[in-house]
């Protein structure tokens, strides 16, 4: 399924809880919800607005770091990353 930066975790789908969030916040990053470099809403307070607990948060967010949509800093919170846009591959020769 295709979540939108607007959408609910919703419990009654074959999808995890952690990937519909994880898909959520991806399309609020590309949506541009947060400025580069700046702080997210904290783990507890993403919990508390989709309804998780904060280990199903840092699983979702732990994705969008190896993603690389996001970055942690200890003590500090979880940054928006400043990603590049992909250039397109050309075909080997």
């Amino acid at each position: 399924m295709k979540y939108g930066p607007d959408d609910q975790v919703e419990r009654d789908t074959p999808d995890a809880p952690f990937e519909q969030l994880t898909a959520i916040l991806r399309a609020r990053l590309e949506r541009g919800d947060w400025r580069i470099n700046r702080a997210i809403p904290s783990e507890n307070t993403l919990a508390g607005e989709y309804g998780l607990s904060r280990p199903t948060v840092r699983r979702a967010l732990s994705v969008l770091a190896m993603e690389g949509y996001v970055y942690t800093v200890a003590g500090r919170g979880t940054f928006v990353a400043n990603r590049e846009p992909k250039a397109p591959t050309d075909p080997p020769d």
